[in-house]
């Protein structure tokens, strides 16, 4: 059985985040930059990555064989947030797995990332690989951040996106973001603007509240994958 796990990016996934950059934004950060993602302090990076249960007391990969930093075992990687089992290919553009009961998927499906500066969640990052997308893993993504930042006891939370990007529009929208401002000309690949979206009272009831009906609501998109949640730690 194969399964999607979202955890913190490590040393040893950059390469497949810089793939998974290069494939959704066009290369928006380097190798290098990413490294120093990960020595920041400030900085919150998470990852959706495909991987088989464990087959003959061996584990198998989706994408590959991953080696942890120090040699750890899964188990002992701290801390780990979702563990999501499935069984069927989650569209049909995926490449048909060598394994005849086990979909493929590529390293990473998903990638998150924030800054905490001062008060504020900057949320500089949710991107899920092209062919799995639309089925409620950027949602997931951003729950999982904005799950996080409130730990991190942040009261706000700021992003930009193109406007022409309706459907990332349409869910920062339903967490409850609202546009501030544009910033003219801020993509250099289409010189489009960039519109600000803040969402405040991230310490609210309010907000807590609408990332418990949003995670309801994610079910039925989940469902078919058994989704076993565990609580994000810091």
């Amino acid at each position: 059985m194969t399964f999607l796990e979202l955890k913190p990016l490590t040393v040893e996934q950059l390469t497949a985040a810089v793939e998974l950059d290069q494939l959704c934004f066009g290369g928006l950060w380097t190798k290098s930059g990413y490294e120093r993602e990960l020595d920041s302090p400030n900085s919150q990076l998470l990852v959706l990555e495909g991987r088989r249960q464990e087959v003959g007391g061996r584990r198998q990969e989706a994408g590959g064989r991953r080696q942890k930093a120090g040699g750890s075992n899964d188990e002992n990687i701290s801390p780990p947030c979702m563990n999501i089992p499935f069984s069927a290919s989650p569209r049909p553009r995926v490449p048909a797995s060598p394994h005849p009961l086990v979909p493929a998927s590529p390293p990473l499906v998903g990638l998150g990332c924030f800054w905490s500066i001062l008060e504020e969640a900057h949320i500089t990052i949710v991107a899920v690989h092209p062919d799995w997308r639309r089925q409620g893993l950027g949602q997931l993504l951003l729950y999982a951040l904005l799950q996080n930042a409130t730990k991190l006891k942040l009261e706000r939370a700021t992003l930009e996106v193109k406007p022409s990007n309706q459907a990332a529009v349409s869910l920062y929208h339903k967490f409850g973001f609202q546009e501030a401002g544009r910033r003219r000309n801020y993509y250099q690949d289409t010189g489009e603007d960039a519109l600000i979206l803040w969402r405040s009272g991230l310490q609210t009831p309010e907000f807590s509240q609408t990332l418990a009906n949003i995670y309801q609501q994610l079910q039925p998109r989940l469902a078919h994958w058994n989704l076993n949640y565990r609580n994000w730690q810091d």
